[in-house]
């Protein structure tokens, strides 16, 4: 069981990851809307699956990415001979490393998977793994280009807790005496 505060909070954890990395630039604004269970289905053809694991719990995060010449004009340099799927691998392994690093605040022991490109019908089978939460959402990034993601955590006991993002991370300041 996901407790509400539980839920608000792994929506929280992933609204941030989101907004802070998957932008070409720190100036770039992503909004990120939370989208209801009665929205429509997503239409992209590809999807791109990260997983966060512990002993209790499996978060999956699915960026449900379509291969545009917009989305490629975006993520990608004029020169770039890759393709759009391996450059957005690495966007969204900085956003689901952050998610990480604001987990562990509250989990120890996490580990976190590589990316696993899938089609989208694969995306049914995600009630099979009974997840006690799943959240949509849509991502607009500059140009009214827009992603859609998909987070939905599994749990293996009871799961409560309580994101905070105002939490100052230590840089390493230097301290004078």
């Amino acid at each position: 069981m996901i407790t509400p505060q539980g839920k608000k909070s792994i929506e929280q954890v992933f609204h941030k990851a989101a907004r802070q990395n998957l932008g070409r630039s720190a100036e770039d604004k992503i909004q990120v809307q939370i989208l209801s269970d009665s929205s429509p289905a997503f239409t992209e053809k590809k999807v791109i699956l990260f997983t966060i694991s512990s002993f209790i719990f499996r978060l999956l995060t699915i960026f449900h990415v379509e291969d545009t010449a917009a989305m490629r004009e975006y993520y990608l340099d004029s020169k770039s001979d890759r393709s759009l799927l391996d450059v957005f691998y690495e966007y969204g392994n900085l956003c689901c490393g952050a998610m990480n690093r604001d987990l562990v605040n509250h989990f120890g022991h996490l580990g976190m998977s590589t990316p696993y490109l899938l089609e989208r019908d694969s995306i049914v089978f995600l009630k099979d793994l009974k997840p006690g939460h799943t959240a949509r959402f849509e991502l607009r990034l500059p140009n009214d280009l827009v992603i859609h993601a998909t987070v939905s955590m599994c749990e293996n006991a009871p799961i409560d807790f309580k994101f905070d993002d105002v939490v100052e991370e230590s840089t390493g300041e230097l301290e004078f005496f």
